[in-house]
């Protein structure tokens, strides 16, 4: 039997994979122990669409990395995407009792700063802290204890559609988990991606996925703006299969192994193979062909993330740059085309501050499932919630044989 474990898990349900990672963090920081994928089908431009399909897929990512990790695996992390996701800053006040900020102000004031107006059929997600003002003293982080008769507090909230999130909340506990918490994806994969250098002088995110784009902005070490484009590297894909007349899945295959984001970083007179559609057999085409597919598609996913960084009004505050990540940005010429067309430093970002396997969630596509383990541990280090006692795989397995007898007995 294992040993028992603090344990957190990250669950990131997303257009193209459901993807599981389990992180002890026994040590104060996230050992990664085991991590299990699986292929998504339920799920179009990060919503459900299809509740069975995508509780299969949930129950053999999580299945995986149970074996692996060797712990029974009871609740959750969870990612929410799509378009529906919004930001809006929001600016709370109260006055403060006894001239002496408490944790009990910095609540209440919270609760006033999320006090804002939104339609029945959304809910909040986030309720993230930018910055506290006592008496008229801007940039404080931490207030308590401070002197001062008012004390204001600006905030970022992100938002998400009732049903939408519930979906997701939904097809996790028919997966037969529970959800500590749902995380928007672009939140979640900042926290792996950036570090605190960049939040504080000022840096945008673009987790690029399979169904969408979600963009955040830091600067002074908080962020400032969220948003999510409905394009991502499904669309590419879709190109692929049309110019090169070719089934979706041998589309995604080439484009993982040969696409190209820049033709000008081909060489002259490369050739690939792309498979046929029904009887027709394989052949061969340029890879230039492929890129100038694949190009025009691309600049126009990042014409949509500048309008959204012209749009957040925080484009100049950007001193550190653009970070790319997520599964499509590992395409060979991602950051020379945004660097191309931002005209600031780009680079590609993948998890942060890993332990253990660490090669197992090394690619920027497992961004957001680990940045959700950092969370977690962020909340347990908070006192928000207790690590879980990861139970061995010995006791499930009991568990199951229970299971079984009792349909013959």
């Amino acid at each position: 039997m294992a040993k028992s474990k603090d344990v957190v898990v990250g669950l990131d349900i997303g257009t193209t994979k459901v993807c599981c990672v389990v992180a002890d963090v026994s040590g104060g920081a996230v050992d990664v122990i085991g991590m299990g994928t699986h292929p998504s089908h339920g799920l179009r431009k990060g919503v459900v669409v299809n509740i069975e399909s995508t509780v299969e897929a949930v129950k053999a990512a999580v299945e995986e990395a149970e074996t692996m990790a060797g712990v029974e695996i009871e609740s959750v992390y969870t990612t929410v995407a799509g378009e529906h996701i919004k930001g809006i800053n929001s600016h709370g006040i109260i006055a403060v009792k006894g001239n002496e900020v408490t944790q009990v102000d910095v609540d209440r004031v919270i609760d006033a700063a999320r006090a804002v107006n939104i339609p029945m059929d959304r809910e909040v997600i986030h309720v993230l802290a930018q910055e506290f003002i006592v008496d008229d003293q801007d940039g404080i982080v931490k207030p308590v204890g401070m002197r001062g008769v008012r004390l204001e507090a600006r905030v970022h909230l992100i938002t998400g559609a009732v049903t939408w999130v519930q979906n997701i909340v939904r097809s996790v506990n028919r997966a037969g988990l529970a959800v500590n918490r749902s995380v928007a994806k672009q939140y979640a994969a900042a926290e792996a991606t950036l570090d605190e250098d960049e939040k504080e002088l000022g840096v945008g995110m673009v987790n690029i996925g399979g169904g969408a784009c979600s963009i955040a902005i830091y600067h002074r070490g908080s962020i400032k703006w969220t948003s999510v484009i409905g394009l991502g590297g499904n669309d590419i894909s879709g190109d692929i299969s049309i110019g090169l007349r070719t089934p979706g899945h041998a589309a995604e295959k080439v484009k993982r192994q040969h696409g190209c984001a820049a033709s000008d970083l081909v060489r002259d007179g490369d050739v690939i193979e792309v498979q046929g559609v029904g009887e027709r057999g394989p052949r061969e085409v340029y890879r230039r062909v492929l890129a100038d597919i694949i190009q025009p598609r691309v600049e126009e996913i990042f014409m949509m993330v500048k309008r959204d960084l012209d749009v957040s009004g925080y484009k100049e505050q950007m001193a550190a740059g653009l970070v790319l990540t997520g599964g499509a940005s590992i395409m060979e010429g991602m950051p020379e085309i945004a660097e191309a067309m931002f005209n600031i430093p780009v680079r590609r970002g993948g998890p942060r501050n890993v332990g253990g396997i660490v090669d197992l969630v090394r690619s920027p596509e497992y961004s957001a499932v680990v940045g959700l383990t950092h969370i977690a541990l962020k909340d347990y280090k908070s006192g928000v919630r207790r690590p879980v006692s990861g139970r061995g795989s010995f006791s499930k397995g009991v568990n199951k044989a229970k299971e079984w007898l009792k349909d013959f007995f």
